[in-house]
């Protein structure tokens, strides 16, 4: 909602399983008339039956759960199946955006994309000491985050497009 009423020429699609996490936002969204972010309540795995190629130009994963546990591997949303459904969806040059409190979440990530030959366009392993970061990201923040910021939790973020 925030991406939205910072750049109200864009379009903004908020996607996940459980709709009482974005019940507040959605809400939110329809009390300030917001006619540029949309919510859909479905299965990320569900992805390409909801975009079509090309269609998406980027891609927020804003602290999703790392799925620590091994026998969970395939649900972290940054794993290399989901990795190459966000590619069949995004247009080329299309942005693919981590941030997350989960060092490990950040660095299991790295490596996959290091395995898939992707090179990130940004890496910070402590974004809000970062002198030159993005406004875009540091300038919206969740509760959790917010939370995280608090305890003097890293916040990482990392950026890649797949060419």
């Amino acid at each position: 909602v925030a991406l939205a009423q910072q750049n109200p020429d864009c379009n903004y699609i908020v996607i996940d399983i459980k709709g009482a996490r974005f019940w507040r936002e959605a809400k939110t969204a329809y009390e300030e008339q917001l006619s540029n972010v949309a919510f859909i309540r479905t299965q990320i795995e569900l992805i390409e039956h909801v975009f079509a190629a090309g269609e998406v130009s980027e891609i927020w994963l804003t602290f999703p759960d790392p799925q620590l546990k091994f026998k969970r591997t395939k649900h972290r949303l940054t794993n290399p199946e989901f990795l190459q459904k966000y590619q069949r969806v995004l247009k080329p040059k299309g942005v693919v955006h981590l941030k997350t409190d989960s060092s490990f979440l950040h660095g299991y990530t790295l490596g996959v994309l290091d395995g898939m030959g992707i090179e990130p366009q940004m890496v910070h392993h402590d974004i809000y000491k970062y002198v030159h970061a993005p406004t875009d990201v540091i300038s919206i923040q969740t509760f959790y985050e917010q939370q995280y910021l608090a305890q003097k939790i890293p916040i990482t973020y990392l950026r890649f497009s797949y060419e």
